[in-house]
């Protein structure tokens, strides 16, 4: 590696400048933490507060970028082989909007799963694209869905004129990759841009035991959350640019639109330190990492009531799983993934990433020790005691979740008159508001789509259950919001 990677140009002038002595006259009104209450000085102490600064003249500026964050994010693109690199301070929902504001105007088509996060129906909505939805395929012994396949988007591809991008998820939440190869293929063939929200991905370009990285596999962009399996402060994101089809101006100026005036400064410098961290020592941590994942699923799958999710060959649809992602089916017990995790949280201070009806979803990353292994498997081994003879869970699913019935773009749907009905009166009619479980931010319904009986059972279904839906006026769904 380079050794112009050992350098942290922004988190180095972050700290010299937290260490300098000055008359703060400038903002955040704590004054490097002289102003903070009792109660976060003891929770955080002091010294954080020092470098929580604004944009200083040393510190750069991160929406016209000439010093120490211009070649923190060069390095970047360097270290996850990028043309150029951006970082983001509004987590990758910035860049996923982004990105679709810099390919596509209002009334331009975008091919794209169903199974997309709920920041890329709000790219739709202030782009004001038209989605081209593709189901991806449904495994309903998990009740998740993988990704899509080369096929479909070739079909997408032909059946649709005028298609101004292509993104796809990948890895979805669950750790299932698509064929981003011949994706990539496809579409440079029609000189279409690739979007890929590798939110959960930032850690593949390190070791060569996972999956293949988006900007390997040739996508046009690529938006992470370094956040999530890297060593970022959370919120702290990049996007990606290679190739020549997506105009870098017309990314700056979409980031302007979604991105705060104030950057954080803190969230920025996390950035610069954890691309130094793994492109000095990625492949060393990661490999403790694999080497982790490998022995919870070794013991995990000695568990014949905990079903592990495993990589399904061949399959267009999931090319790939990331095995730092363990996703264990609880149905067998006769409990939900959310009684599940409430289990493990209170009983055994373990918790999951991603609980939903049927499963619990782990991450294991370079933060992980083998003493969190031990825990997780212990804790494993002891749900066992805590199985119902009710055997109801394990058929509740929503065949071919989610499935798209749009009859009004998201933006129409967005700025339609609206009525709120009861329930029963809002089946069949279109939604004026995402039906959303989060986590994962996937909507059972988006703006947009006609609601259906079966897809409101199910999300009362993880509301009794214990999980949260949101984007919704009425959280218990007594009433609904419609066009």
């Amino acid at each position: 590696m380079n050794n112009s990677q050992e350098k942290t140009p922004l988190l180095t002038k972050l700290q010299e400048l937290a260490l300098k002595q000055d008359a703060p006259f400038y903002t955040p009104g704590h004054k490097k933490g002289k102003g903070i209450s009792q109660s976060l000085k003891k929770l955080m102490g002091e010294k954080v507060f020092c470098a929580d600064l604004p944009e200083l003249p040393e510190l750069d500026n991160l929406f016209a970028p000439e010093g120490v964050i211009k070649e923190a994010q060069t390095l970047a693109a360097a270290a996850f082989g990028a043309k150029q690199t951006w970082f983001l301070v509004n987590g990758s929902t910035s860049g996923i909007i982004a990105s679709i504001l810099a390919t596509c105007g209002e009334g331009d088509k975008i091919i794209l799963p169903r199974n997309v996060h709920q920041s890329t129906i709000f790219g739709l909505i202030l782009a004001g694209a038209i989605p081209i939805f593709i189901n991806p395929q449904y495994n309903s012994d998990f009740d998740l869905c993988y990704t899509l396949s080369p096929s479909q988007i070739a079909h997408a591809l032909e059946t649709h004129s005028h298609i101004k991008a292509v993104m796809v998820v990948s890895p979805t939440y669950h750790g299932i990759c698509a064929n981003l190869t011949e994706i990539a293929y496809l579409t440079n063939h029609f000189s279409i841009p690739l979007l890929i929200d590798e939110a959960h991905g930032g850690h593949f370009s390190f070791h060569p035991q996972l999956p293949i990285s988006a900007l390997q596999a040739g996508a046009d962009i690529a938006i992470q959350s370094t956040h999530k399996t890297l060593g970022a402060m959370t919120q702290a994101s990049m996007l990606h640019l290679q190739g020549n089809l997506v105009n870098p101006h017309r990314i700056n100026q979409a980031l302007q639109l979604v991105q705060s005036s104030s950057p954080n400064y803190l969230l920025l410098a996390s950035l610069d330190g954890a691309r130094q961290q793994m492109a000095i020592q990625g492949k060393k941590l990661l490999t403790n990492t694999l080497n982790l994942a490998i022995t919870a699923k070794k013991y995990i799958s000695q568990l014949n009531y905990l079903p592990l999710l495993e990589l399904v060959k061949p399959l267009d649809t999931f090319a790939d799983l990331d095995i730092t992602r363990l996703t264990i089916n609880v149905s067998k017990l006769g409990i939900t993934g959310y009684e599940a995790d409430e289990i493990l949280h209170q009983q055994f201070g373990v918790t999951c990433e991603l609980p939903s009806l049927k499963n619990l979803t782990f991450i294991i990353s370079i933060g992980n020790k083998f003493q969190d292994i031990e825990k997780l498997i212990k804790s494993l081994q002891a749900l066992k005691k805590y199985q119902k003879q009710s055997q109801d869970n394990n058929n509740f699913t929503l065949s071919s979740l989610p499935n798209s019935s749009l009859k009004i773009t998201p933006r129409e749907a967005f700025w339609a008159e609206k009525k709120v009905v009861s329930k029963d009166l809002a089946i069949n009619h279109i939604s004026g508001e995402n039906i959303c479980p989060y986590p994962p931010g996937i909507p059972l319904i988006m703006a947009g789509e006609i609601i259906t009986k079966e897809a409101l059972e199910y999300a009362q279904k993880v509301i009794n259950s214990g999980g949260i839906i949101t984007g919704v006026s009425d959280e218990s769904l007594d009433t609904l919001t419609i066009n």
